[in-house]
């Protein structure tokens, strides 16, 4: 009984074998619902998508086909954060920081218009995903660190100032170094910016494959139970490089687990 009176208890926090009972019981619910109501219509069951996903997973193209998505994306986001952190630190500037500003405005471009920019400027279809894939991500790259680098107190500019190191040394250590495991925190987040839009990228030039390419294929023929495993496998594959890209945070940077407790 106290248990459930925590479920509807607000700023109640669930851990251990609560939380996981509850989430065990949440998915086997729906689920359950799903299996029971969605079979009616187009939307294909839990079951029908289970076994689309084992018949794609032993398709002998997936394996090409997920790396060709995992590089694409790999790529895009060690371009976009080499991108992102130069623009960020020489956003201290006072030369530089309009120009961060207006990339931090970028956010609000379409890609659908800049498409035929792009295809122009690139040399081959490669090119062209890639270089839509670090312009869709470094707008929200630059915002997150820009943020980041506002909020650092002034006390700590003024511990350096009192320790006599001068400008760019205090850039270094209060920014750069100090705020590092932040700047993973923030290429974790955006990692699922970039997962999100490989699929639509690869759409636009299929020769490499992808699980875009997959997606689109099947969904240009209707072929519903196929869209939703690629979806699921899609799904997973973000919360796996999520979950193993925050402890590979907390492994390189230990203290940060130690002031997310705090």
């Amino acid at each position: 009984m106290e248990i459930l009176k925590s479920l509807f208890n607000p700023l109640t926090r669930l851990t251990g074998r609560t939380l996981t009972m509850v989430i065990i019981a949440e998915v086997a619910l729906a689920l359950g619902l799903w299996q029971i109501f969605g079979g009616g219509g187009l939307i294909p069951t839990p079951f029908q998508i289970v076994r689309a996903v084992v018949s794609i997973v032993t398709l002998p193209s997936f394996a090409d086909n997920l790396f060709s998505s995992l590089g694409l994306t790999l790529s895009g986001m060690g371009i976009s954060i080499i991108l992102a952190l130069l623009i960020s630190y020489l956003s201290l500037l006072p030369a530089f920081a309009p120009l961060a500003r207006f990339i931090v405005k970028c956010r609000y471009l379409t890609l659908t218009g800049l498409i035929f920019l792009f295809t122009l400027l690139t040399q081959d279809g490669h090119q062209l995903k890639l270089s839509l894939l670090v312009f869709g991500i470094v707008p929200f790259f630059v915002t997150s660190l820009l943020s980041i680098i506002e909020s650092i107190n002034s006390q700590e500019y003024d511990l350096c100032r009192t320790l006599r190191m001068n400008n760019w040394q205090t850039l270094f250590e209060v920014v750069i170094i100090g705020r590092m495991d932040q700047v993973f925190e923030v290429m974790r987040q955006n990692f699922a910016i970039a997962w999100m839009m490989i699929t639509m990228v690869e759409g636009l030039s299929m020769s490499e494959g992808g699980l875009g390419t997959m997606l689109i294929k099947s969904n240009k023929y209707i072929d519903l139970s196929t869209v939703f495993g690629i979806l699921v496998i899609i799904f997973v594959m973000g919360i796996l490089f999520d979950y193993l890209l925050k402890n590979m945070r907390y492994w390189l940077f230990p203290y940060a687990k130690l002031q997310i407790r705090k």
